[in-house]
């Protein structure tokens, strides 16, 4: 019974896959003894040890085949992608391989691998194969550049059978070189020789041609032109033929505003008139002096007058301050061409006998060093306009010589300055050095309580203190809000997406709750920023200086801060709209007004990027789209980009505007489809030569 048992055992099912299982594993076995004898033999590469490492010769580990040779020349070429220092093939003198026990002994030393070549630097990755932003940047991309020619050409058009033709531009010419740094209403030589006066600064305001004598050609770049320096970099150093001008140099070296490098840069050490040893060692003894002065908390926004190359707030950056940078294009008529150039937030603008273009309450520190500004004149009249444009609770920081010199003249301007400042209410916070600060008021409180008849008195209660387009400067003192708006804002960053009170105040049409408006665009705007980040590249433009040209609540520039970009935004509220300035500047954001039927306050060529959502279908019905597309020419750089967001039917003229003024353009949908009433115009900027 047992045999038979046996038996049954020996044919069941699982018996017989038994036997096959072994019997296969054994042929595989025998394979793999006759395939590793064979003439091809099998070898396992190890890790590299760190000797193998640095004599090029990687490390073999052998199995079964140890002290055998082998050249494993061929199988490394077989493998491995070619390159300009190859490793070593290990080789004995008389040619024949080198086993893999020998490759390593003592008797048998590894060879000295050729001297790498020299690397050369091109584009942004470094010797080491890493992405890195220390690198040269050269000449245009010649697909960038274009000869362009300077003649204007017109093309006759008729639209309707017996209707009167009309021409249109098809290439607008180049200007002629002495316009390469053009501001039309700056540059009005004529207009200036019509004044009366200039005793009061009035040639250095807005002087602009009269309607259909402005800009009709396309402004030149210098001979020798390049793409700005990228920022960080660009604080410290620029190109000197994208500013070609000394006498900054002359003028100011020896107080570390700037100075040449080489034949081919300026350089900026970071010093000012009254900080020949650096802004960072002078920001820090104003925050010694007032601890109150947080800055990047409770001072977020800053307006430095009589800027200079903008050094203070260039270093005010790294603290999370936005500093607006202003001074007249005077003798020293660069110096805000360079402050752009550097990457730093400027614009042309000068105190003399209208309002500039800032909201009320709109700075938290309002900042003059050696800013030549005489602001005891006309009862103080300049110093009442630095008051309405100073939050309540702001603070005042002059740097001059009646600050700390004893001379009888400069002792009677100090005592002229204190008394005015005491009648406008401000508090003396501290007089330190060079350098004294004062604080203003939170309320009219101090205001109401002075004696009848006191000078300077208070603005009218009907007086708008955020109405600032051709506005004469007024000798009163602003009103502050008696509900607090202005002066209650958030700390930064929290501030930037808070929905400030003042947002109450401004003179729009609101079918939902404003705070509800507010809270909509910010978030319209960063999906359209994220999407562009994200599908378009945003990031690898290293875009610095941004204009929106049409700039709302300020969503826009919060999308880029949110979105991380590395650039600023001046937000542009035109005069066509309302006035959202307040809110802006509550948000810790920067902006100015502004008529896009006129020329902007600045230098040709200072802007990356120029932003434009749904300006053109408002504007057209108030000037020619022409007079705006070369204004933005001017303003952009070559190799920059303008993103225009509007309505279908302006697309083809600013189509062909765009083209006829050398840019390339692309239209693109909208996130809502081909059939959206809007789409996105995308420009390039080429850089034209005659």
């Amino acid at each position: 019974m047992k045999l038979l048992g046996n038996v049954d055992l020996l044919t069941s099912q699982t018996a017989i896959k038994f036997a096959a299982f072994i019997f296969i594993s054994v042929s595989f076995f025998y394979l793999g003894k006759h395939w590793s004898d064979g003439s091809r033999q099998l070898i396992f590469f190890s890790r590299q040890s760190p000797s193998a490492t640095a004599s090029h010769i990687p490390t073999v580990g052998i199995s079964p085949n140890f002290n055998k040779e082998f050249n494993i020349s061929a199988l490394i070429s077989a493998t491995e992608p070619e390159t300009e220092s190859k490793p070593v093939d290990p080789v004995k003198n008389d040619g024949k391989p080198v086993s893999a026990s020998e490759a390593h002994s003592p008797q048998h030393p590894p060879m000295t691998p050729p001297p790498p070549p020299v690397i050369k630097s091109y584009g942004i990755v470094d010797e080491n194969g890493t992405m890195s932003d220390e690198f040269e940047i050269g000449e245009f991309d010649p697909n960038l550049v274009e000869n362009w020619g300077n003649g204007t050409e017109t093309q006759e058009e008729t639209k309707t059978e017996g209707a009167t033709s009309t021409f249109r531009v098809k290439k607008f010419g180049l200007c002629d070189e002495s316009m390469r740094e053009y501001i039309p209403c700056l540059d009005n030589v004529e207009a200036i020789k019509r004044l009366k006066s200039t005793e009061k600064g009035e040639r250095f305001e807005r002087h602009c041609p009269e309607k259909g004598k402005g800009l009709n050609c396309l402004v030149p770049a210098p001979k020798g032109y390049r793409p700005p320096i990228p920022w960080p970099r660009s604080r410290d150093e620029v190109w000197f033929y994208n500013v070609p001008h000394t006498r900054l140099v002359d003028d100011k070296g020896g107080q570390n505003w700037i100075s040449k490098k080489g034949k081919d840069k300026f350089s900026f050490p970071g010093g000012g008139t009254q900080f020949i040893h650096g802004a960072d060692q002078y920001l820090n003894q104003i925050s010694k002096m007032v601890p109150e002065i947080t800055f990047g908390q409770h001072i977020r926004v800053v307006l430095d007058v009589g800027c200079g190359v903008a050094s203070f707030g260039a270093y005010l950056l790294s603290r999370n301050v936005i500093t607006m940078s202003i001074a007249p294009k005077d003798v020293h008529e660069n110096q805000i061409q360079f402050a752009l150039e550097r990457g730093v937030p400027a614009m042309a603008a000068a105190f003399a006998t209208r309002r500039l273009l800032y909201p009320s309450q709109a700075f938290d520190l309002i900042h003059c060093s050696r800013c030549r500004i005489n602001w005891t004149r006309d009862d103080g009249i300049l110093l009442l306009e630095v008051n309405r444009m100073l939050r309540a609770g702001g603070y005042f920081a002059w740097a001059a010589q009646p600050v700390y010199k004893h001379e009888q003249a400069l002792e009677e301007q100090w005592e002229e300055m204190l008394n005015l400042t005491t009648r406008l209410c401000w508090t003396l916070v501290k007089k330190e050095g060079y350098i004294a600060i004062w604080q203003k008021p939170f309320n009219n409180s101090c205001y109401l309580s002075r004696e009848a008849g006191t000078i300077p008195p208070l603005c009218d209660p009907n007086d708008d203190p955020d109405n600032v387009w051709y506005v004469d400067l007024k000798a009163c003192i602003s009103r502050i809000p008696e509900n607090g708006y202005g002066a209650n804002v958030a700390p930064w960053p929290a501030r930037l997406q808070t929905p400030p009170d003042r947002l109450q105040s401004i003179h729009i049409e609101s079918y939902i709750a404003r705070k509800e408006l507010f809270k909509a665009e910010s978030k319209y705007w960063n999906e359209i920023v994220a999407s562009y980040v994200r599908a378009l590249h945003w990031k690898k433009y290293k875009l610095r200086n941004v204009m929106d040209m049409r700039a709302g609540f300020g969503g826009f520039a919060a999308a880029m801060i949110d979105n991380q970009l590395d650039a600023w935004v001046l937000n542009v509220v035109p005069v066509s709209g309302p006035n959202t300035l307040p809110v802006i500047y509550d948000r810790g954001l920067i902006g100015v007004m502004h008529d896009w039927c006129e020329s902007f306050d600045t230098y040709p060529r200072t802007y990356d990027l120029l932003h434009a959502a749904g300006l053109f279908s408002v504007e057209r019905k108030r000037c020619n789209m022409s007079t705006i597309m070369l204004e933005m020419d001017r303003i952009l750089r070559p190799g920059g980009r303008a993103y225009i967001r509007d309505s279908l039917d302006v697309m083809d003229e600013l189509q062909d505007i765009a083209k006829a003024m050398g840019w390339h353009p692309t239209l693109r949908d909208t996130s809502e489809g081909p059939h959206a009433s809007y789409r996105i115009l995308v420009c390039d900027k080429r850089l034209l030569r005659s």
